[in-house]
């Protein structure tokens, strides 16, 4: 088969990249285009394609007379949302969404304070629309529906704080977001208390008042990692 299809490459990236960061692709193991290529019935071009957004992810280097090696662990882009979607997806999850927890509560409370003292009109409606579109879905076992508002609302932070390396962590921030969901690490139902906290931040941002914003973005914070302890022990 020599098709170069969407769906091939993204399914030969997805395996890989799922054996590389759950550990049963080692670092320093070789990865053979040859057996790739057998392996997934597609073109050694494919395969290609495929290790080159290894390489960009700092996964795997490609080197002379040795081939395509698995790089270690402390190498990875960690902050990829591919990445951090296959690491959630082995058995290191637990301690992966602490990380990317933690990293959310040093970062998100800072945006949350700059978006109260920047963002726009325009940027106030929507985290209030996000808001109010956590409260209609927050019951009733809706989660996919939430998880869409739950994400919009704090990319609306994160862009509002007018810090582009905030804006950047958006996409990092979305997939902690989905991979709770998609992994069963959330309630039946979202926390009542989580839902209005995420009310009180629209409202902080709204008025202006940096210091509540901040307070309250890291109570959410804060009780993310309180559902971690019993979720995901």
């Amino acid at each position: 088969m020599t098709t170069t299809s969407p769906g091939l490459h993204t399914q030969v990236l997805d395996a890989l990249g799922l054996e590389i960061t759950s550990g049963e692709r080692r670092p320093g193991d070789v990865l053979r285009t040859d057996e790739i290529a057998q392996r997934f019935e597609v073109s050694r071009t494919v395969v290609r394609e495929v290790v080159r957004v290894l390489e960009s992810m700092h996964l795997v280097e490609s080197r002379r007379r040795v081939g395509v090696t698995v790089r270690p662990t402390e190498a990875w882009n960690v902050f990829d949302p591919r990445v951090i979607r296959w690491r959630l997806a082995g058995a290191d999850r637990p301690r992966q969404l602490r990380s990317l927890t933690v990293l959310r509560s040093a970062v998100e409370p800072v945006a949350a304070s700059l978006a109260a003292r920047y963002a726009t009109p325009a940027q106030c409606a929507a985290l209030t629309a996000c808001a109010l579109g956590m409260v209609e879905t927050s019951r009733g076992q809706r989660l996919e529906e939430y998880l869409r508002h739950d994400v919009a609302f704090h990319r609306v932070v994160l862009n509002a704080s007018g810090n582009e390396m905030f804006a950047r962590l958006g996409d990092v921030v979305a997939e902690v977001l989905a991979g709770r969901t998609h992994h069963q690490v959330m309630f039946e139902d979202p926390d009542p208390a989580a839902v209005t906290l995420h009310v009180k931040v629209a409202e902080a941002v709204r008025e202006g008042d940096a210091e509540a914003a901040e307070r309250l973005t890291r109570a959410i914070a804060f009780g993310a990692l309180e559902e971690l302890h019993v979720l995901a022990p």
